[in-house]
């Protein structure tokens, strides 16, 4: 794992930077796709890890989530709109129709697994408070830390391009969000906290402030 803020780790993945699992104190934050559980539990053999939760129901970040709980015996926590999705394991339906995310479905998701807590905004998560920022899915929810303005956001913005280039700010394609406008609103509202450190689903962690504000200000208006 690399340390990337106090109690903020990033679990190693394939390849590096590409799906991102995030440990974030004693709680571990999405779980890849279902060919990363081996990977994952590796990581976690001896670490106390009290919970997981979910940025977003999507099978990318929910792959392995069923068997992490069910291994380590932790409860599991997602936000509102998306607990459907992550109770049943049907990820396409709240998705547009289009191949890519029932692609997506066969390739990376796994079981449905009983959500124990619905997370809503305000709520605390390992002295992160989360944020709902809906648009990308219907209950997409991201972690903010004030004391040192570290973020977790999930998919709400990318750091890797369309053509996989890593560290170029992207926004994710629209075939998989739901509502791509809101999506927008959701990555300013973000932007707004300024943060010094931005943890994303997909691509390498950002330290450069300015670069994430003036992408996210250059966004399409709706």
């Amino acid at each position: 794992m690399k340390l990337l803020a106090d109690g903020l780790y990033q679990l190693r993945g394939f390849p590096p930077d590409a799906i991102n699992v995030y440990l974030m104190g004693d709680v571990l934050v999405d779980a890849g796709s279902r060919h990363a559980e081996r990977r994952i539990l590796r990581q976690l053999a001896d670490r106390d890890v009290r919970a997981h939760a979910l940025t977003h129901a999507h099978p990318d970040h929910q792959g392995s989530s069923h068997a992490v709980c069910e291994k380590l015996g932790i409860p599991f926590w997602v936000g509102e709109g998306d607990v459907k999705a992550a109770e049943s394991g049907d990820m396409v339906t709240p998705q547009p129709d289009h191949p890519m995310p029932r692609f997506s479905q066969r390739v990376f998701a796994g079981p449905g697994h009983p959500v124990d807590r619905v997370l809503r905004e305000g709520d605390d998560v390992a002295g992160f408070t989360v944020l709902e920022v809906p648009g990308h899915s219907a209950g997409h929810v991201a972690f903010w830390r004030e004391s040192d303005r570290t973020l977790v956001l999930g998919d709400v913005v990318f750091n890797v391009s369309h053509a996989f280039i890593p560290g170029t700010l992207s926004e994710p394609r629209e075939f998989f969000s739901p509502d791509p406008a809101r999506n927008r609103d959701s990555a300013r509202r973000v932007a707004e906290l300024e943060p010094a450190l931005v943890c994303f689903g997909h691509g390498p962690p950002l330290r450069d402030t300015k670069k994430f504000t003036d992408f996210v200000a250059g966004l399409p208006q709706a």
